[in-house]
Parts: structure tokens; C-alpha cells; sequence
């Protein structure tokens, strides 16, 4: 008998064992396709809002090339021309093209609210873990500082910081990470606070492992989930108050073609309403695709908000 299994264990391996191997991972692979695909039809919310956002991602970075005007070149003899086959969404007080306006302001709307949720996201998260991770003084004095900044209004303090450091794009977004990260130090905390108690954070410190490799390693990955459906839901909110901002002349300064100015001029022009509906659409249906996008994730990640399958 031992002579036999000798024997067996010096049989070479078949050829196509390898082929065995790559059995599990395709299953793996189809049981997610298809998961993701049952998700999507009882979500069909989140394939409108993902569909949504793409085209403005894709419509955004080919702007030079399907915008028919350019989006600064002005023409006051067609001032204020309804939309028409030559401009089908009208044209500004300027004579400039709405159409290819739209179109390039998503090349500014897009990247600041990518941008402004990453920072907040960051910094927040830096300051969240490191006051739930470290507890005692350093805690009550990052939270309180954070109550600080959270007791204001959000839009009042953003005006306040876009207008003491003037117009422009950079103080703007500026503005919008200082009222948008105390909101994600405030989760990231209670997150670490809720994982550093687990028994597998407990195991580490054991086994020896630094309290920076355990915050970094251990603690912080377990706290991904909540705070991706956060900023995702956030990213729409950023677009709107820089809107906001850019409405109220705290955005990019003129003649750029942000969507929150160009509704500024709408305003100025009630009978001509194509100059403001337009870039508000585009607002609308960015800000709205995002929403969607965020509460399908939100289902998704969270174990008590996600149907079964």
C-alpha cells in the first residue's frame, strides 16, 4: 500500500490541470456579472444616473470637438436668438452659442465636484481616524473644532471664505473643502471608534503589530464602505453649491462658461428664457444622475439597506 501511494505521488500532473483552476475563477466571475446585472434591474434608478453621468463625462472631454462654437466667441449681431437650427440652444446676451457654453462648462463642473468631495474626503477622513483612533484630549480637541466649523451653514460660510479670498476657481473649491470636511470626520470617528473594539484589531495589537500598522492596515479598510457611499452621494451636492457660488459671482470669474453664472444671466433676461433653462437642465441632470448613483451604491455596500438577490 505505501509502495502504491509512493508511486501515485510521482504521476506527473495531467496537461490540462491548468484548465481545472480557471473553472472556479470563471464561475466567480459570472456569479458577479450576474449579481451585478440582478442589482441593476431592480435598480434601474442607478443604470439611469451611471448612464447619465457617463454621457457628461464623455460629452465634456470631446467638448472641442462637438461644441459647434467656440465658447467664448461672441457675435452681438445674434444676441439673444431663440434656439434655431444654427444655435439649438439659443445664444446669451453676448451673442455667444448656450449650446457650446453647456458643453464646456462641464469641463469645470465635472473635475470641481471629483475634486472637492476627494479633498474632504482626506482630510476628513485624517481627522476622523485619528480622533477616534487616539481618543482622550487630541480627541475632544479635534471634535470640538469640528462642531465649530459644522455650527455654521454651510452655504453662509462658504460666501463668507469665497468672498474674503475673492473670486475665482481655486477659492472656490477652497471654500467648498472647508464647510465639506467636517462631515466625514464626524462618520470616519464614529466608524473607528465602532471597528478599533473588533477582536481581530485586539488579535493584532497581540500579535505585535504598531498602532499606526493597525490604523492603516486593520482599521481604516473596514471603514471604506461607509465612507465611499458618503462621498458619493456628496458629489452631486459639491456641483450644486459650487453652482451656488459661481450663481452668486463667487465661481470662476467671467467670461468663463460655468452653468451657475450662466443661470446668473438668465436671470437678467426672464423673457429670453433658453439663456438660463439650459445650463439649469445641465445642473439638474448631473446633480440628479449623481443622487441616483449614490443611493445605489448606498444599497449596495450597506448590509441593512441591501435587497436580497
Amino acid at each position: 500500500m505505501a509502495v502504491r501511494l509512493a508511486a501515485e505521488k510521482e504521476l506527473p500532473l495531467p496537461l490540462g490541470g491548468g484548465g481545472e483552476s480557471s473553472q472556479p475563477r470563471n464561475g466567480v466571475i459570472g456569479a458577479r456579472t450576474a449579481s451585478l446585472g440582478t442589482f441593476l434591474r431592480r435598480n434601474p434608478l442607478v443604470l439611469i444616473g451611471g448612464t447619465v453621468l457617463l454621457v457628461w463625462i464623455v460629452v465634456s472631454a470631446a467638448a472641442p470637438l462637438l461644441a459647434p462654437y467656440g465658447p467664448l466667441t461672441q457675435k452681438i449681431v445674434e444676441r439673444l436668438q431663440p434656439p434655431s437650427a444654427a444655435h439649438p440652444f439659443g445664444t446669451d446676451p453676448l451673442g455667444r452659442d448656450i449650446l457650446s457654453r453647456v458643453l464646456f462648462g462641464g469641463r469645470i463642473s465635472l473635475p470641481v465636484g471629483f475634486l472637492v468631495v476627494s479633498v474632504s474626503l482626506a482630510i476628513g477622513g485624517l481627522i476622523g481616524a485619528m480622533a477616534g483612533f487616539s481618543a482622550g484630549w487630541l480627541d475632544s480637541l479635534l471634535m470640538r473644532f469640528t462642531d465649530m466649523v459644522m455650527a455654521f451653514p454651510i452655504i453662509i460660510l462658504a460666501m463668507t471664505i469665497a468672498a474674503a479670498l475673492g473670486p475665482g476657481l481655486d477659492h472656490t473649491m477652497i471654500a467648498l473643502v472647508a464647510v465639506s470636511w467636517p462631515r466625514y470626520a464626524r462618520v470616519t470617528r464614529g466608524l473607528v471608534l465602532s471597528v478599533k473594539e473588533n477582536e481581530y484589531v485586539h488579535a493584532s495589537r497581540a500579535m505585535g503589530a504598531s498602532e499606526p500598522h493597525i490604523l492603516t492596515r486593520v482599521v481604516l479598510p473596514n471603514c471604506l464602505a461607509p465612507a465611499i457611499v458618503m462621498a458619493t452621494l456628496d458629489l452631486g451636492n459639491a456641483i450644486l453649491t459650487f453652482s451656488g457660488l459661481s450663481f452668486l459671482g463667487l465661481g470662476s470669474p467671467p467670461p468663463a462658461p460655468e452653468w451657475g453664472a450662466m443661470v446668473a444671466a438668465g436671470v437678467q433676461s426672464f423673457d429670453q428664457w433658453w439663456v438660463g433653462v439650459f445650463p439649469g437642465l445641465a445642473i439638474l441632470t448631473l446633480v440628479m444622475a449623481c443622487n441616483f448613483i449614490g443611493d445605489g451604491v448606498r444599497d449596495a455596500l450597506d448590509p441593512r439597506l441591501r435587497r436580497s438577490v
